[in-house]
């Protein structure tokens, strides 16, 4: 795929076959992440991936902060927890970038995972203090997001469900958030 199609073919996945995901292309979408830029280059990720079904299934697993929207989590064959700081990273005007910097690694992660065939769904949702208790993750770190990775799978009805509550596909018109010079004028492309 070249980088547009990429780019229209992403989206999230809830369903994922079993088939297991090569390490080949694990370690290709982590390569990936690796590129991205960041505040003076300092790299502030660490990246957690989990392949064993027990810690899946309790990664999974019912907690309050979640929702239960999570639950599709468990039928995914591996699971990838970003991981940073803010010391690690620079700030500016009140701004830490370690989010930004985890955030563009992330997006560089899913965006190869797309162009491998390979599924991922970007989760915000997920009770922080228990997953750091089962991966042992230090307590002055941050999970900032995680995703599931695997092959798509035709979609379930919670999946389904889900999208349409989220409105996954839809997005906004160009000219309702890009301006042309200043702020409010806007820019009729």
């Amino acid at each position: 795929m070249n980088f547009f199609e990429v780019i229209n073919s992403r989206h999230s996945v809830r369903n994922f076959s079993e088939k297991d995901v090569e390490e080949e292309k694990i370690k290709k979408i982590l390569e990936a992440a690796q590129k991205a830029p960041s505040w003076q280059n300092r790299q502030p990720w660490y990246f957690i991936v989990v392949k064993d079904k027990e810690l899946i299934k309790k990664i999974s697993e019912f907690r309050p902060l979640t929702l239960n929207i999570n639950i599709f989590l468990k039928k995914a064959p591996v699971i990838i927890i970003l991981v940073s700081k803010r010391e690690l990273s620079g700030s500016r005007a009140g701004l830490d970038y370690f989010l930004v910097d985890c955030a563009i690694a992330m997006e560089h992660l899913i965006l190869a995972a797309t162009a491998l065939g390979l599924g991922t769904c970007w989760i915000g949702a997920f009770d922080e203090e228990y997953l750091k208790e089962i991966l042992k993750i230090p307590k002055d770190f941050r999970i900032i997001a995680l995703t599931p990775l695997g092959y798509p799978k035709k979609e379930n009805l919670l999946g389904k469900a889900i999208k349409t509550f989220a409105q996954s596909k839809k997005r906004k018109e160009l000219k309702d958030f890009v301006f042309l010079n200043e702020w409010g004028k806007k820019w009729e492309l």
